[in-house]
């Protein structure tokens, strides 16, 4: 693996090394790298291009890598992975795509996510994004998550992207059934002229499940962001959406809400706030000696990074 590989697996996985877990890398439309254990089987697809990632019942404290690395140009991947996670299981599952172009030529990667999450099981995902290199070439990341959750499970997904993402679409689907419930934290930061679009769509269909979607982003220069949310609550139900962006430059954010309240006990909510950074703020941290530039940046990293 070459300097450029390394700087990417620790950007979007955090690992300096190939983990001793369950681990799979593509590299540029490739499997480069998979291990499987007693735990956690992954094995490759026999119809299209992709794995399927079996965690077994019971599974305790485990967790599996399948970051992806991109390094040329020209190239569109498509990737299908499919997890399905054994009832009363607890797995950490971190993912994620960087690209690195160094040419004139669009690289992009496309995901296709579906989970399968057994009763009682719970989930933490993890996915960051990041694009990076000195070529013109455009970086594109399309993530489709799609989330089916049995009884009383539970998963948190968090999404990152801070860094060099020409353009996005991302698209999240779920179905929630009794007592299931799903925490989204996303994060964006879009600069130069990138565009970012993000699209939830949640069905509440079970007695007491519920959905948290939180979402930060950070608009500058003459980038734009759109934001929409669907929620549709179809039986004794929570939803909550926020959506919180600060906006710099000539920048624009659309936020998008849609909430469906189908049965009279589903409880749905939806927040947005969209604006500039505060002038009292600012001035606070610049009478500690930061300059303006110095005191925006601050506020930012703590906005998206906490």
């Amino acid at each position: 693996m070459d300097k450029i590989e390394q700087r990417l697996l620790e950007k979007i996985a955090d690992l300096h090394k190939i983990p001793s877990g369950a681990f799979n890398l593509r590299k540029n439309g490739q499997t480069d790298t998979r291990t499987s254990t007693k735990d956690i089987e992954i094995s490759p697809k026999t119809d299209k291009s992709g794995i399927d990632i079996f965690v077994k019942p019971n599974v305790k404290n485990k967790s599996v890598h399948i970051p992806v690395i991109i390094t040329v140009g020209g190239l569109t991947d498509l990737v299908y992975n499919d997890f399905y996670i054994g009832e009363n299981a607890d797995v950490l599952i971190v993912a994620g795509c960087g690209i690195h172009n160094k040419t004139c030529n669009k690289s992009e990667h496309n995901g296709i996510h579906t989970f399968h999450i057994g009763k009682n099981a719970r989930v933490k995902y993890v996915e960051k994004h990041v694009g990076e290199g000195e070529g013109s070439g455009e970086r594109v990341l399309n993530p489709v998550t799609k989330i089916f959750m049995r009884k009383n499970s539970f998963m948190e997904m968090e999404t990152l992207q801070l860094e060099g993402v020409s353009s996005t679409i991302r698209k999240t689907e779920a179905k929630l059934y009794q007592n299931a419930s799903l925490h989204i934290q996303e994060n964006i930061l879009t600069t130069d002229s990138q565009t970012a679009k993000t699209l939830f769509k949640v069905e509440l269909l079970g007695d007491s499940s519920s959905v948290e979607v939180v979402s930060h982003s950070v608009a500058r220069d003459s980038s734009y962001q759109e934001f929409k949310s669907d929620l549709i609550g179809k039986n004794h139900c929570f939803g909550h959406v926020e959506c919180d962006g600060i906006l710099l430059d000539n920048a624009r954010i659309v936020s998008v809400p849609k909430i469906d309240a189908i049965d009279s006990n589903a409880s749905l909510i939806h927040e947005a706030a969209i604006g500039k950074i505060a002038g009292d703020e600012l001035n606070k941290l610049m009478t500690l000696g930061l300059t303006q530039t110095e005191a925006e940046n601050t506020i930012i990293q703590g906005f998206l990074l906490g």
